[in-house]
């Protein structure tokens, strides 16, 4: 039997749990189960033969499952330096920096790069990794209106106005995660060459999906000195990790200056392999982003003329409904007719405004995809 003492230490935590589960936001995990309309495996490659079998031929020719250490120890395997070079040219930069995830290059960029005295203006609605970066850096902080560019000028002037002397940093994602909306890039990269910024874009859900080679919606501003982006590689690119790609001098300052870099075990180098593997795929079968396309552009009619949900334009189709029972009850709807959505609540969305997240991948077709929002034109009438 427990202490007492250990069981009354408990209480805290027991109270706020049971306050999350009064209020419908209490997190559990669960088993994927049904159709795939929750991953971000957008074109199917977590599961295809071909990263199977770059895996096995990885594997055949000695490539460790674990790195064994920091990449600043033992832990740098020539892996990571081919994926690193190999992205910079896919992706049209000086440099590529792997980590082991988008979190955790998403911390780094914000925690290591915005320097004292700089200003980091950030979208509403960016991902929490770059707010925890954020909050861990020295750099001033701005908060504008979502994809609103005048709004990112006006708090740079602002600062300037002030007696701000540093660079001023802009950051966005290209496609927003929970919205499927994208950001205004030309805009925003117009306002950074104004000021003599930088704009740090996260293109987590655009990567391998949008532009040339599925290089992402701001491939056109890649190799440019004033612009940083990162790629994860656990969503379209079906493996795991994150590419910080840029200028060098980014990259040098990273492999010094970043904890996130400096004291994690290094990604698995049989993971990397993986990574150069999608590069490849997304470069030489086009097809795949092709075929999202045409289901894309189903899904957001048949989400418009069957359910009123506005559409998204993208692989992303937010069906928000406001209160967090209704998502949640409305997501449970759903995996029983044997698709897999889930319930998006508060924080991790805007207060009001739960919601189910859709998200297309190659691992269903257009003919499951139109049996779901028939299904949810159902559930959302039976809501009221």
């Amino acid at each position: 039997m427990a202490h007492p003492s250990a069981i009354a230490g408990m209480q805290p935590y027991e109270e706020l749990l049971a306050g999350l589960e009064a209020r419908g936001r209490l997190r559990r995990l669960a088993p994927a189960a049904g159709h795939d309309f929750t991953s971000n495996d957008f074109l199917g490659l977590a599961e295809s033969a071909e990263l199977k079998a770059a895996i096995q031929e990885s594997l055949d020719r000695g490539v460790p499952a674990g790195a064994g250490g920091s990449r600043l120890l033992r832990g740098n395997h020539p892996e990571h330096a081919a994926l690193e070079e190999e992205a910079a040219a896919f992706f049209g930069t000086e440099s590529a920096l792997y980590f082991s995830s988008g979190f955790a290059a998403n911390y780094a960029l914000f925690a290591a790069l915005p320097q004292r005295g700089d200003l980091v203006v950030h979208d509403a609605l960016i991902h929490a990794s770059a707010h925890d970066g954020m909050r861990a850096g020295r750099a001033e902080l701005a908060q504008a209106a979502h994809n609103d560019a005048g709004a990112f000028e006006d708090k740079i002037r602002a600062w300037r106005a002030a007696g701000g002397k540093g660079r001023p940093w802009i950051a966005v994602e290209s496609l927003y995660s929970m919205d499927g909306d994208r950001a205004p890039l030309a805009d925003l990269a117009d306002i950074a060459r104004r000021h003599d910024g930088m704009l740090a874009i996260d293109e987590a859900h655009a990567t391998g999906v949008f532009g040339a080679d599925g290089r992402g919606l701001g491939a056109w501003l890649e190799g440019r000195p004033d612009a940083i982006s990162l790629h994860t590689c656990g969503k379209g690119l079906g493996s795991a990790g994150a590419l910080l790609c840029g200028p060098r001098i980014f990259s040098d300052f990273l492999v010094n200056y970043s904890r996130p870099f400096i004291f994690s075990t290094a990604p698995s180098p049989l993971t990397a392999a993986a990574v150069r593997a999608a590069l490849r795929l997304c470069k030489h079968q086009p097809e795949r982003r092709e075929r999202l396309g045409s289901l894309i552009e189903f899904a957001n009619g048949e989400l418009e003329s069957r359910c009123g949900v506005r559409p998204s334009g993208s692989q992303i189709l937010p069906v928000i409904v406001g209160a967090d029972t209704r998502a949640t009850t409305l997501a449970a709807a759903m995996r029983a007719h044997g698709y897999d959505i889930r319930a998006i609540r508060p924080p991790t969305v805007p207060e009001g405004s739960a919601r189910l997240r859709i998200a297309l991948t190659l691992n269903v077709s257009a003919a499951v995809a139109g049996e779901m929002i028939e299904a949810l034109r159902f559930e959302l009438e039976r809501l009221g």
